[in-house]
């Protein structure tokens, strides 16, 4: 494994267990060149994942790139780290389960949705609000009255 300091072809394997949900190989490697430490996951991968995007390109599936856009939705809250990484591998096992290579990208961002809306409300909005494109606070408004959130909130009449 290529470290990710020096770019030194070759690392040493110093410690590996397994994740806590088993699904990954946790290694804790070290550049036997700079000296760094670095860990690594080694997991199953079923079959190739192709994503079908809005405009019709193809790309390849990303795990890092849906790990990204979790973390940015979850970002400054209460939620454990671990939970994000069950939460994705879930996702990923339900993607491959499906037996499909090529998936639209909405049907990712919907099992994203459902997994962030039982996970944390205000993440849920975030990441809704970059996957529905919302452009105007109406969009939110509309968003939120749709999902429920609010109903025992009372307005003030003028």
């Amino acid at each position: 494994m290529r470290c990710p300091f020096c770019g030194e072809p070759e690392s040493q394997v110093k410690d590996s267990r397994p994740s806590e949900d088993g699904a990954a190989i946790r290694r804790r490697r070290l550049c036997p060149e700079c000296g760094g430490r670095f860990t690594t996951f080694e997991r199953v991968q079923l079959r190739e994942l192709t994503i079908l995007k809005r405009s019709g390109r193809r790309a390849p599936f990303d795990r890092e790139k849906l790990v990204r856009s979790i973390l940015i939705a979850t970002r400054k809250r209460p939620v454990d780290p671990e939970r994000i990484e069950r939460m994705v591998n879930a996702i990923v096992r339900q993607l491959e389960s499906l037996g499909e290579t090529e998936l639209p990208s909405t049907a990712v961002g919907e099992m994203v949705m459902k997994a962030l809306k039982a996970l944390d409300d205000v993440a849920y909005v975030r990441y809704a609000s970059v996957y529905r494109d919302f452009r105007q606070t109406e969009d939110f408004a509309k968003f939120l009255s749709d999902e429920g959130f609010g109903d025992d909130v009372v307005e003030d009449e003028p």
